[in-house]
């Protein structure tokens, strides 16, 4: 048996191999946090938000200028993303690429390297030099540090989807939106992650 908790955070579950009469099963069940913990979770996330939206305002004083220099253009960089529940919010970051680098996909679309949905080419052309080394440091995700302050997103949770990712979604899939979108998915935090 599998259960769905409209206010609970996925915590990790487990399967096991059962006999029931001549036939085997698998049983599998997923633990959620209870209220007190979520409270405890929240308010973590709302210090880290702010320490971390302080840190990022430092940060910015050197990036900022480095992003502009590259490519004028705006510092940040926003993209619809679906959170819990089929929310929608707008994800932050710091810019990395052109600010053509839309329309300069479609030009480089034989050169993808993923199937489906999403669009990755190893040296892409669209990242300016300094979007390069924001993006190895992951500087670029600092910003998203006010999402989690806001309560768009978590310190730890699975990663927001693209709407265009949450239609193609089965039921399985949708278990993602029972829990709040991370900044850190669970497999770097933890040995016992959610797949969701």
């Amino acid at each position: 048996h599998t259960g769905i908790a409209k206010n609970g955070t996925a915590q990790g579950g487990y399967k096991q191999i059962e006999k029931i009469g001549d036939y085997t099963v698998v049983t599998s069940s997923v633990n959620y946090a209870n209220t007190s913990a979520l409270l405890v979770k929240r308010g973590m996330d709302i210090v880290g938000g702010l320490v971390g939206c302080l840190f990022t305002l430092i940060i910015m004083i050197f990036v900022g200028p480095a992003i502009y220099i590259a490519s004028p253009g705006p510092i940040f960089f926003s993209q619809e993303r679906i959170g819990r529940n089929g929310r929608k919010f707008k994800m932050y970051k710091f810019r990395s690429m052109y600010m053509d680098a839309e329309e300069r996909k479609k030009e480089l679309m034989a050169q993808n390297e993923m199937n489906g949905l999403m669009f990755k080419m190893q040296d892409d052309p669209r990242i300016t030099k300094v979007g390069k080394f924001i993006r190895k440091t992951s500087i670029d995700e600092l910003p998203q540090l006010w999402n989690i302050l806001k309560g768009d997103m978590s310190i730890v949770g699975p990663r927001p989807a693209l709407p265009r990712e949450v239609e193609q979604y089965g039921d399985y899939e949708k278990q993602r939106l029972y829990v709040t979108p991370g900044l850190s998915c669970y497999w770097p935090v933890s040995y016992t992650h959610l797949r969701a």
